[in-house]
């Protein structure tokens, strides 16, 4: 599909020609691409909506940290607000830091929490390890496993303490994403942990721990 013909269908009235549109511009520029987005970024349609931004995170350009900062702080719908959240994390740019820590701590929606809580993982900044500490206190299990997961993309070793309890977690898919965590987090603690969770009875948890035993310096 040309330029021409993928502008027909971001500007077409129905929304799975705009669907498509933006489905298109993944082989298109940035720069040529970004435009094009920001036309649909208040669709009447959530779902393009909802695309539309996650197509400015993977297309970045001067403009996508701004928009995004607003969607996150303003947008009334907490689905797009969670969206943007998780675009900020594609940028990897250190600015979206203080936005998303913000909407972490004050956005009432535990969706949204969770996708700036994996946002703070993927830019890897030291500071928001006190705030994915606070996460795992919550009741909410995602937001244990985003905040565990985050932790072990930033790999301070502060962690581990805090997150070793997991090991016992019910949740299976918690468990996992200990594993996964520890890999990145080297320490005697961490090695008796994932020997630990490489006998777990769920599979994906013992696969986890045993990829990152083979990650482990002493292991």
């Amino acid at each position: 599909m040309n330029l021409d013909e993928i502008k027909s269908k971001i500007r077409s009235p129905y929304t799975r020609d705009r669907l498509l549109g933006l489905a298109f511009l993944k082989d298109v520029p940035a720069e040529t691409a970004a435009p094009l987005i920001l036309e649909l970024i208040n669709d009447e349609s959530l779902q393009v909506r909802a695309m539309a931004v996650f197509a400015l995170g993977i297309k970045p350009t001067p403009q996508s940290l701004p928009t995004l900062v607003k969607i996150l702080e303003t947008d009334p719908d907490y689905s797009i607000r969670a969206d943007a959240a998780g675009a900020l994390g594609y940028l990897q740019d250190p600015r979206a830091f203080t936005p998303l820590l913000r909407a972490f701590y004050e956005d009432t929606e535990w969706l949204v929490r969770f996708s700036a809580a994996v946002s703070l993982g993927n830019l890897g900044d030291d500071r928001a390890v006190e705030a994915l500490l606070t996460a795992l206190k919550s009741d909410e299990t995602l937001l244990h496993q985003a905040a565990i997961a985050a932790l072990g993309e930033i790999g301070n070793p502060a962690a581990i303490e805090a997150i070793l309890p997991f090991a016992q977690s019910p949740d299976w898919l918690t468990r996992q994403r200990l594993a996964e965590a520890l890999g990145n987090l080297p320490s005697p603690k961490s090695l008796a942990a994932l020997k630990y969770l490489a006998k777990d009875p769920h599979p994906q948890v013992a696969l986890a721990a045993n990829l990152s035993l083979a990650k482990h310096p002493r292991s």
